[in-house]
């Protein structure tokens, strides 16, 4: 999907289930990392976190989109367009949109090592090396050895 495409979909959505016109600017920005979007306060422009596109049904994305277009709409309407108040959890629930964002990356995919405790069996799954002679097990205090170092695939 194009920033063109996505301007045209926050447009749609805007008068379909806020019957109020998006008269500014949406667009895809590929540095937002744990963030489905962003509401920007000071002109009123949205990005997107183009991770959040599933590529066919868009479902997601429009969640998303929904969601941001509740702050573009409180905010400008002069209400608070923080998450924490009455009307905004009111108006997100009243459109169906999400209350957050999936996560973008999968967590078992960065685990690179892998230790056991020798005393209880506790295994511990990591992206960083441990210090051994200065770590030890949080169950029962056991010696903790690397079992399996996992080889990531294209590094």
């Amino acid at each position: 999907m194009t920033n063109e495409e996505l301007q045209q979909l926050v447009e749609n959505i805007s008068i379909k289930y806020f019957a109020k016109p998006f008269n500014h600017r949406a667009y895809f920005n590929g540095r937002l990392k744990t963030t489905g979007g962003r509401y920007h306060l000071n002109d009123h422009n949205i990005d997107i976190n183009p991770r959040m596109d599933d590529g066919n049904t868009h479902e997601v994305l429009i969640g998303i989109i929904k969601h941001e277009l509740c702050h573009y709409h409180l905010h400008l309407a002069g209400y608070s367009a923080k998450h924490n108040t009455r009307q905004f959890k009111q108006l997100l629930r009243a459109v169906g949109g999400s209350r957050y964002a999936p996560r973008t990356q999968n967590r078992t995919s960065q685990i690179k090592y892998i230790y056991r405790c020798e005393h209880c069996g506790l295994e511990y799954h990591r992206i960083r090396k441990i210090n051994l002679a200065k770590f030890v097990c949080g169950r029962c205090h056991g010696k903790l050895h690397l079992i399996k170092e996992v080889q990531q695939q294209g590094a």
